[in-house]
């Protein structure tokens, strides 16, 4: 019995990994208050979850902030253009719905998939901020590629981020374990999943894993220069 409550036991590891997760949670949340700081949130959770499941990760809360600050500026300057995109969608929406004109449902059916391929292009743009220095057209150009080239496992991730919106939905009495963990287990879960994509773009080997490395993807073409974050 007394094995269960061992440090190294599973069961004391799914704890220690349980109250991570609690805490990176509540770390999003009060760094995303300020609104204009959500994508250095983002960025840094997937650079502290990335490191949780390969077993790599240290100070958690050093961690976050180390990622946090070095890669604000430009997680707050793609965050600001999803908000301009967003805003964009939302004004054309409202449009659809309320001009009372009758648009084409071509037209609808072309705007709705764009949406579609964007948000799927999204879920790869903080992971890869986080992972891999890189300009900012490089990175959302990889997010692209990187959504496309992998559909099923992209797919895969967007029902994972979908879900606590699905519970908190249909169940009210869900708000609470969203609150607890809806950001940082749908995040650590998306993380097993694209990890394995990451790893075919890095080094085979690393001196350590805090260094810089940019990524360049093409069609037919791998192309890496540097080391890895």
């Amino acid at each position: 019995m007394g094995k269960i409550f061992d440090m190294d036991s599973p069961f004391m590891r799914f704890l220690n990994r349980v109250a991570d997760l609690l805490i990176l949670n509540l770390l999003m949340i009060v760094c995303c208050i300020p609104i204009i700081t959500v994508g250095a949130s983002f960025t840094a959770l997937h650079y502290v979850v990335l490191k949780m499941i390969r077993g790599e990760e240290g100070y958690l809360v050093k961690g976050f902030f180390k990622s946090f600050v070095r890669n604000f500026r430009q997680a707050t300057l793609l965050w600001l253009l999803m908000l301009v995109v967003a805003a964009v969608y939302a004004g054309d929406a409202l449009i659809f719905r309320y001009s009372g004109i009758s648009f084409p449902k071509p037209l609808v059916i072309v705007v709705v998939a764009v949406g579609v391929v964007l948000l799927l292009v999204a879920i790869y743009v903080f992971p890869l901020l986080a992972r891999f220095d890189n300009t900012i057209k490089n990175t959302v150009k990889n997010a692209a590629l990187f959504a496309i080239a992998n559909l099923p496992k992209t797919l895969l991730m967007a029902v994972i981020y979908a879900l606590p919106v699905a519970i908190g939905y249909f169940s009210t009495y869900s708000y609470i374990f969203i609150f607890m963990f809806g950001i940082s287990v749908p995040a650590y879960a998306a993380a097993w999943v694209y990890s394995g994509i990451f790893k075919k773009f890095e080094p085979e080997r690393e001196e350590t894993s805090d260094l810089d490395f940019s990524l360049n993807v093409e069609w037919g073409k791998e192309e890496a220069d540097g080391e890895s974050k």
